[in-house]
């Protein structure tokens, strides 16, 4: 399967992964864009700059594609590579 397809798999909800990658367990998975409630920040600097720079009780978040590594840890705005974008080996995990 190629990478349009799995990028579409992952807008369905999805977990997609290469066949090629080495990692064991890895995958992707797409967090979408939402709205969220400032209180829901925990993170001190993060929750600063959001009650600075935008006010108000909640906030837009853009979606991003994340990666569960190899290593059980969870890695934000994961980016293809030139390899990745043209695979042919991506495979869905969700039926």
């Amino acid at each position: 399967m190629n990478f349009g397809i799995a990028i579409e798999a992952l807008k369905q909800g999805k977990r997609v992964r290469r066949e090629g990658w080495n990692g064991k367990g890895m995958f992707l998975f797409l967090l979408p864009a939402a709205t969220v409630p400032t209180r829901a920040i925990y993170d001190p600097t993060l929750r600063s700059v959001i009650e600075q720079e935008v006010g108000g009780e909640s906030f837009e978040a853009l979606g991003s594609i994340r990666m569960f590594t190899a290593d059980k840890k969870i890695l934000t705005g994961w980016l293809a590579s030139q390899t990745d974008m043209l695979s042919e080996d991506w495979i869905i995990l969700d039926n």
